[in-house]
């Protein structure tokens, strides 16, 4: 069994070995995801060109492929979201290990691989703990949309479901408007 300390040494020592694969500490233990498939790349590519198209740059916003958001479950916790919205001045938040203190993240989005309970379970519970007012989550296993919102008490309410065919609202708590296509969240742009 590792001790606290070490934890982050061997998340640190499988990220070198595994390159391309995520790495993170979720709940105190060390979860590896192997590398993305094509249509889940296609749909990160397509928030980016939606949240550039509206200007969210304009609106203050920074728009993050894999940034890391430290996590207040374990001493070294710690997640590296698919996309992240972050206040413009996000920079000022580093904590350590290229991760952001959790008040900087408005929305984070998570498009679920083959370790999808990762995103629809013990995800949901972290970024509510971590007070992330918005949380989406394409999940592709279960082919819909989930949003989850304003977190009270370390929990988010249920989430609102959305199918194909219709567009989900990004939260009036990022800061624009914006819907995103429910199928090219799950499908990618293809």
């Amino acid at each position: 069994m590792l001790h606290e300390s070490s934890l982050a040494d061997a998340a640190d020592h499988l990220w070198e070995e595994l390159p391309g694969h995520r790495v993170e500490i979720l709940n105190g233990s060390i979860v590896v995801t192997p590398p993305p498939d094509g249509p889940h790349q296609e749909s990160l590519t397509w928030v980016v060109e939606e949240f550039s198209r509206i200007g969210a740059r304009r609106a203050g916003l920074r728009y993050i492929g894999g940034i890391g958001l430290w996590l207040p479950t374990g001493p070294d916790d710690y997640a590296v979201p698919d996309f992240s919205v972050v206040d413009d001045d996000y920079r000022d938040a580093l904590v350590e290990k290229n991760c952001y203190a959790p008040h900087v993240f408005r929305l984070v989005l998570e498009v679920t691989s083959t370790n999808w309970s990762n995103d629809t379970a013990i995800k949901v519970g972290t970024y509510a703990r971590a007070g992330i007012p918005a949380y989406l989550v394409a999940d592709r296993h279960h082919d819909e949309v989930l949003l989850y919102t304003d977190p009270k008490d370390g929990k988010y309410p249920d989430p609102q479901h959305f199918g194909r065919g219709r567009s989900v609202p990004v939260p009036e708590s990022v800061g624009i408007t914006l819907g995103l296509s429910v199928d090219t969240l799950l499908d990618g742009d293809g």
